[in-house]
Formats: C-alpha cells, structure tokens, sequence
C-alpha cells in the first residue's frame, strides 16, 4: 500500500522536517517506490511537484526537503502501485478545480471492481481507482451543491456519506482538502500528532534527524501531522480506529465522523 503525509496549520509552516523521514520511506526505508508527489497550498493558488520515479532517489524530493515552502496545508504521498502502470498521470496528489477552488486528493488502499459512469465534467486521466474515486466524490459534492461551495458542516456531512460508500469497496484510506481545511479518512492505518506550546525536540524514525520545535515557533503556533504510520520515535500520536473521517481546521481535529472501514490487508 502507499503512504500519505500531511500538514494542516494555523499559521503558514514548512514541512522540510517531516518530508525528509517521509521521503526515506520511497525506496530507503520501505519499499513505496512507485512514485511520488506533493501539493502545497498557497492563497488561491498551488504548487504541486510530481515524479513517478522512487522519492527516496529523486532529486526533486531532495529539492523539496531542503526548500522551506510554507505553507497552512500540506499533501504529499508516495506510491506502491496497485491499480495502473508506473507513470506520471497516476502520481498522486491529484488536482482538479470545483467551485472556484483548487482540490487535492491522494489515496492509500485499493477499491476493487469500481468501474463508475462519470457525466463528463470530471474524468481520471490515468488508469488509477484513486484518481477515479476523486473524480466521483466530487461529481457527488457538486451534483449535491450546483452553485457555490456549502457551508462546511453540510460540506462534511456530505462528503461522510460518499466516504461510506466508497469505503464498503474496498482499503479506502485518504487526504482531501481546498486549502482551506484538511480532510483524512483512516480506513485501515492512520495515524497524527497535534504540536503545539511548549514546543519540544523530535526525533526521526526514518533519519538520524532531530529538530527542537521551541526554536522554531510562536507560542501561537500549532501543527498538526497526519500520517500513514508516525514519523517520530519520541512523540505520543494518536493511532485513529479505522472507520473515522476527520477534519482538521488551523492546526487541530474539529470533527470526527463514524465511517465505514474498508478490509484488513
């Protein structure tokens, strides 16, 4: 399965620590080594990086460790392929635009013998059941709300029963966001930590890498990681139960939702 990163803030952030013992995992530490992406959000806009080859050999993922982009929402992901060929087009996160607004979306698991009907306005342009189930959660959010972006609480609430139906199909774990706020759903394996005063050093499980947080921040500051499995050896993170759909807003978990856990692989 791949794995996922992100960073949800409440004040712009880089996240060149936690790349580089995510990037570790694309062919060093862990065998995800089909490719890899990540998306920063910045205003309105994105900057998104791209590379079907390993991260951990990739000097774009080394060009992204060592440039602090701050930003207050983060997404990355690197790829073991289970569904479509080794190629660009199938590198998450993936980007689409829905009511004036950019989206990202990235996918750990596998939906098996999900084959939608799409009515044109949102079409995968790989062979990947990830980039599919974007495409339909989406089709679902704007058939649901035509005109303009709803309220968050009917946004969510919406976006809970699509996560339902999706995650009955299959390993349904994944990151979604707007830059506005980040959605993470743990369908088998989730994990986050929340960092905020007093800040404290953190140490790397994939890299002999420390870094002291109190140095680096504001007593304002707060952070909050999501990841696949956690990336430090001595920080608490919680492990979410499988079958939960959160939603972090400005750097910590608002809402949590009850969802429907795909299979155990």
């Amino acid at each position: 399965m791949c794995q996922l990163l992100a960073m949800n803030c409440n004040v712009p952030t880089d996240i060149c620590f936690s790349f580089t013992g995510f990037q570790a995992r694309g062919g060093l530490t862990d065998h995800h080594t089909d490719g890899w992406g990540i998306v920063f959000f910045e205003g309105k806009g994105i900057r998104q990086f791209l590379d079907p080859n390993a991260s951990a050999h990739s000097p774009i993922a080394d060009f992204v460790r060592t440039y602090p982009i701050k930003s207050e929402n983060v997404m990355a992901h690197i790829r073991k392929a289970t569904q479509g060929e080794t190629k660009l087009e199938n590198t998450h996160p993936f980007v689409r635009e829905m009511w004036g607004q950019y989206w990202s979306f990235a996918h750990n698991g596998d939906l098996k013998e999900f084959h939608p009907k799409f009515t044109g306005r949102y079409l995968p342009v790989g062979d990947t059941d990830s980039e599919k189930a974007f495409c339909y959660i989406l089709e679902g959010l704007i058939k649901k709300f035509p005109q303009a972006a709803p309220p968050l609480s009917q946004l969510s609430e919406a976006l809970h029963q699509l996560t339902n139906e999706l995650a009955s199909l299959g390993v349904f774990n994944y990151l979604l966001s707007n830059g506005e706020f980040m959605f993470a759903h743990c369908s088998t394996k989730l994990a986050s930590i929340v960092r905020e005063a007093p800040f404290s050093v953190a140490n790397l499980k994939d890299q002999d890498v420390s870094v002291d947080f109190s140095a680096l921040t504001t007593d304002k500051d707060r952070v909050a990681v999501i990841a696949t499995n956690p990336l430090t050896e001595n920080e608490k993170w919680t492990i979410h139960i499988p079958g939960t759909l959160l939603l972090f807003v400005d750097g910590k978990i608002q809402k949590e939702f009850i969802t429907t856990a795909g299979p155990e692989k």
